[in-house]
């Protein structure tokens, strides 16, 4: 007797968790079509040259994050890291990467359109787009890039403007 009222009372106990924890509103359910992307210029922290899209989440704050980089061909984004993983997936053409304090075309590993590649925390590292290519980065805010030499980066040339 007391293991089934042990028993009713767990699964009373796990039915009240389950209901307690589910949102009154669910988020809504977002479809994204390629057509209907707005496109606009890539963060200062990059290279010219790169267009970006947010799909989910603002990657200048804290929490999760999915943005899409279109980079023609020969973008480079010089040595660097992140504070947090960084997940990859090419989405069309060939991303070119590379891991270290210096651009080693030599040494670069193409992932090709539907390959995926995660740049783990403070990992050095760079990228090349072998041709036009597209793809999508998921990653936790805020994003934040530090170049391995400080002249590669970007808001440098801005600053000293």
């Amino acid at each position: 007797m007391r293991k089934t009222i042990a028993l009713v009372l767990g699964c009373v106990a796990a039915t009240v968790t389950a209901v307690a924890q589910t949102p009154a509103t669910p988020p809504a359910h977002k479809v994204y079509r390629p057509e209907t992307l707005v496109w606009g210029e890539g963060p200062p922290a990059l290279p010219k040259g790169v267009a970006m899209t947010v799909l989910s989440g603002d990657p200048s704050q804290p929490g999760w994050f999915t943005v899409r980089a279109k980079m023609p061909a020969g973008y480079t984004i010089p040595p660097h890291w992140h504070p947090t993983d960084e997940h990859l997936t090419v989405i069309s053409g060939v991303l070119l990467v590379g891991m270290g304090d210096k651009l080693d075309a030599a040494v670069m590993e193409p992932v090709p359109a539907g390959g995926f590649t995660v740049m783990p925390a403070q990992m050095r590292h760079y990228a090349r787009a072998k041709e036009d290519t597209i793809l999508q980065v998921h990653a936790q805010g805020p994003f934040t890039i530090t170049y391995v030499n400080p002249a590669d980066d970007p808001r440098q040339a801005t600053a000293a403007k």
